[in-house]
């Protein structure tokens, strides 16, 4: 599976992982986090403008710490709540929503390990986030519209090989491995594994082709693999967590769920001394200053209302999902889908509302390249279209119906 003649390989590669802090609880990651962000913020509008892929932001976010709050405290970690992940991530992505979604695939894996690792292998990957890698991820794949898996492990008699291509990697740019969704036949079917690769190892591909109008460096291009060895100790089993509950799919939305609440959160703020300095009234509404606008005010209250609210229905959310993590059984899982489905649902409609309300409000003047205000509605409209909420509000309705549970595919 070659590159193809309009793509060049990706070579840069991330400074070599260092040791990072365990940091104490959830109060000092959101410090932690909240620091960062505001640094962040500085050069986020050339980041956008420019395409300047984070490398140096990736690596002060990794230095901090904030990528190892997920590792559980049997392994070294802190092992911190899911809400106050999903929080670290949206305060990041207010700053930034690329740095704010970058880290979301790595959590992910860490959750597959959680549930499927083997003891040795817990003991082995968590050990290397400490140490300060960072994953990224290879999971989905364009080309087949029904989803159809086909990049595959070959359990050959002289090792083990993957091959395939996949799309939306994003974070694998910045990352030192890429865990990579992959099919095997077992028995005459196919059976589902997280392969935990190596970027350099031989045979892997990284190019740079993400060219969504929003979220642009979050490097979620192409991964490509032409028979790469790799080990067993490797290879972590997904398809029991598809087959059984587990709180995978749940905890995967959060962090989501905390990406579009983060824009939306930077969205606001940006509105509010756009608004007060610079907006100006319309003509029918008899003030001097667009503060003073009853109409204005109201549009502002309203997306501080759902903002509130989706920020509500994360931290309620959260308890959900930590409680599906400690008894992982049908009910608790699938309470815990439906939970994060309508905290997804609530951001999604609040983000989407503060990004459209900052260039409403601001008016023409808004619009201006030099400002890159509309970073935030192109950043929140790519990210809303991970999985569609029409789905979550049928799955909502469905379990508080009739008691239906949804799938457990982890898109919902």
């Amino acid at each position: 599976m070659p590159l193809q003649p309009h793509e060049t390989a990706f070579t840069r590669t991330p400074a070599p992982p260092r040791p990072v802090p365990v940091i104490a609880d959830a109060a000092s990651a959101l410090a932690i986090a909240d620091t960062l962000a505001s640094d962040f913020a500085e050069a986020a509008v050339e980041r956008d403008r420019e395409r300047l892929l984070p490398f140096a932001e990736i690596e002060r976010f990794t230095a901090s710490g904030l990528w190892a709050i997920s590792v559980p405290t049997e392994y070294g970690g802190p092992g911190l709540d899911s809400a106050t992940v999903a929080q670290v991530i949206a305060r990041i992505a207010a700053a930034d929503g690329s740095l704010g979604q970058i880290p979301q695939n790595h959590f992910y894996a860490l959750e597959v390990l959680r549930n499927g690792g083997t003891e040795a292998q817990k003991r082995a990957l968590y050990g290397r986030v400490l140490a300060g890698e960072r994953f990224g991820n290879a999971l989905a794949e364009i080309g087949a519209r029904d989803h159809t898996r086909r990049t595959r492990l070959v359990r050959d008699p002289a090792g083990w090989i993957v091959e395939g291509r996949k799309f939306y990697c994003t974070g694998s740019l910045y990352a030192h491995r890429i865990p990579t969704l992959v099919n095997a036949e077992e028995a005459e079917r196919a059976v589902a594994y997280l392969v935990f690769i190596p970027r350099d190892a031989p045979g892997v591909t990284l190019v740079d082709d993400w060219d969504g109008f929003g979220q642009r460096v979050t490097g979620s291009g192409s991964v490509l693999f032409e028979r790469v060895a790799v080990e067993p100790d490797w290879v972590v089993p997904f398809q029991a967590s598809l087959e059984r509950p587990t709180a995978i799919g749940p905890f995967a939305q959060i962090l989501h769920a905390g990406i579009d609440l983060g824009i939306g959160a930077g969205a606001f703020a940006a509105t509010l001394p756009f608004v007060r300095d610079r907006a100006r009234p319309w003509i029918d509404s008899g003030v001097t200053r667009a503060s003073e606008d009853p109409l204005t005010l109201h549009a502002l209250g309203d997306v501080q209302v759902r903002l509130a609210a989706a920020d509500a229905l994360l931290a309620r959310a959260g308890r959900f999902v930590d409680a599906a993590q400690e008894a992982p059984d049908a009910e608790r899982v699938a309470a815990a889908s439906v939970a994060v489905a309508e905290a997804r649902a609530a951001s999604h409609r609040a983000g989407l509302l503060a990004a459209n309300k900052l260039l409403e409000l601001g008016g023409a003047s808004a619009t201006d390249r030099a400002e890159a205000l509309d970073r935030y509605w192109r950043n929140v409209r790519t990210h809303t279209l991970h999985d569609p909420v029409r789905w979550k509000y049928h799955w909502i309705g469905a379990y508080h119906l009739d008691g239906r549970h949804p799938p457990r595919h982890g898109a919902l």
